[in-house]
């Protein structure tokens, strides 16, 4: 994190665009422009995350910006590769129209050796390392491009897809990260990728991840509508349909219901996620195209919906993970996901020393993953500027977090 405040951001960024006034910047984004004097003055260190959202689009910034995230970027050593070394592989120089190949002289590389460096990959980044996943990860694209190169015909199309999966991690990492620009390219070669490997259900993953991509992007409604049209393209037969094809269906319904929450359609988002239950009860419990899905997969969503947007019901939130079996939940970071849901219900319920337990306790879980949270460091934020009295606790967590208990 940078050494500026919220509010120092904001008032470079309303120069930058162009020494937009305060007045101005609160009609763009329909907030009081008390809350933006109050911030450039030093007078409050944040706002609700939904204030901040529309803050960040006004200004037409990513949210990650305007709170100074870390990034892996900035946590990975350079002999680590890092991720600049994933954008370099992402945005393959040799891989455009007129630009000579660099010659390679390698030996020809051994798929299957190959495809289980992507599995383990995957493994990587559900288990929350991201630092060793941005590592590995370019040297994966750059194999897999050289071995789609050298197969045919069906050795080539389960070639493809794997690569269409490498680029789907690379494009959550990058987006994780902060990196949404590399992550639009690295799912536009996924979407690549999957139409050479003629396979349809990897092209919806392609869209499900393409959707959170422009949900990070602040580009909701466009987030909503391409997960819904590519669910209505693949939605399932009741009767003859894989579980395969109902985790991939599950999953875009719930890529659409995340944004419809967030622009506050919530009876949008409900429909989608009832949908969702229905495919999830249909498939059972399936991991499929580097993803997991579940009844309780969706549940937690039902926890995540309930805290988005001006709408948000905390105390509903708080209800419905009563209900969750986190020993159900699919994946370790998805798991880690929802308690940082449940911490902000909890904190905006009045129950602060309980946000506080439950992000301690997943920061104990996932101590690399957290720190690239938007939501967890806002929380923070909130708590330490409503702290009544001194909290070690607290404090030694934004400390690790980036969140400068000063500011």
């Amino acid at each position: 994190m940078t050494i500026d405040s919220i509010g120092a951001r904001i008032a470079k960024l309303r120069d930058f665009r162009g020494q937009m006034t305060q007045e101005r910047l609160a009609e763009l984004a329909g907030v009081s422009v008390d809350t933006i004097r109050k911030l450039e003055q030093g007078r409050r260190s944040t706002a609700r995350i939904g204030t901040l959202r529309k803050l960040a689009s006004a200004l037409d910034v990513e949210l990650e910006r305007l709170l100074g995230q870390p990034t892996v970027t900035t946590q990975t050593a350079p002999d680590d590769g890092g991720l600049l070394a994933l954008r370099d592989a992402i945005q393959d120089v040799d891989a455009l129209p007129g630009v000579l190949m660099d010659i390679d002289l390698d030996d020809a590389l051994d798929a299957e050796a190959w495809t289980a460096t992507v599995r383990e990959a995957t493994s990587l980044y559900w288990r929350g390392e991201y630092s060793t996943l941005s590592g590995r990860l370019p040297l994966i694209l750059r194999d897999g491009n050289k071995v789609v190169r050298e197969l045919t015909g069906a050795a080539a199309e389960k070639a493809w897809q794997q690569l269409a999966l490498s680029y789907q991690l690379a494009a959550s990492l990058a987006t994780q990260a902060g990196h949404a620009s590399w992550a639009f390219d690295a799912v536009r070669k996924q979407l690549e990728a999957a139409e050479r490997a003629s396979d349809s259900l990897m092209s919806g993953m392609g869209v499900s991840t393409l959707s959170w991509v422009l949900l990070r992007q602040g580009r909701w409604e466009q987030a909503q509508q391409v997960a819904e049209r590519k669910a209505d393209a693949l939605e399932p037969s009741f009767r003859r349909s894989t579980p395969a094809e109902f985790a991939v269906y599950g999953n875009l319904l719930i890529a659409a219901a995340t944004p419809a929450a967030r622009r506050d359609r919530h009876d949008e988002a409900r429909a989608h996620l009832n949908l969702a239950e229905s495919a999830a009860v249909r498939s059972g419990a399936v991991r499929v195209y580097g993803t997991a899905f579940s009844t309780m997969d969706v549940l937690t969503q039902q926890v995540n919906i309930s805290i988005a947007g001006e709408q948000a019901d905390y105390a509903h939130a708080l209800t419905v993970a009563g209900h969750v079996d986190r020993s159900a939940i699919s994946r370790p970071v998805h798991s880690a996901a929802h308690r940082v849901d449940v911490s902000h219900a909890q904190y905006e319920t009045g129950d602060g020393d309980g946000a506080l337990e439950t992000l301690l306790e997943v920061e104990r879980d996932q101590p690399e993953w957290i720190r690239y949270q938007t939501l967890a460091a806002v929380t923070v934020r909130e708590m330490l500027e409503a702290e009544r009295r001194k909290s070690t606790p607290l404090r030694g967590l934004a400390a690790r977090l980036g969140v400068d208990p000063l500011l």
